[in-house]
């Protein structure tokens, strides 16, 4: 909401310095406006970026889920080892999944 204001305030500083009062062309030749006006038109397409863009950004809170971390699968393969027998306490060639 402090962004809308302030724009507005911006924007009314622009657009008052863009146009001359009532007052004062009275007292000038009178000159071609279309700088002025062009001023104006700029600076309230200004202001309607700067309103559009803070009503725009201002969604309320914003949920995001939480970065899954994923543990690599472990690097695996087949090798032939020599295990312990358990009935005789010996050993025999066997093949075993190893990982890292």
């Amino acid at each position: 909401m402090k962004r809308v204001i302030s724009s507005l305030l911006i924007a009314t500083a622009l657009v008052g310095s863009a146009i001359q009062p009532a007052a004062a062309r009275d007292h000038h030749h009178h000159h071609d406006n279309t700088g002025r006006i062009i001023a104006g038109g700029v600076a309230a397409g200004v202001v309607g970026g700067l309103i559009g863009g803070a009503i725009a950004n201002n969604g309320g809170p914003r949920y995001v889920d939480e970065p899954r971390y994923v543990q690599p699968a472990p690097r695996c393969w087949y090798e032939d080892r020599d295990v312990r027998n358990r009935y005789d306490g010996g050993y025999h060639a066997e093949t075993v999944r190893v990982c890292e």
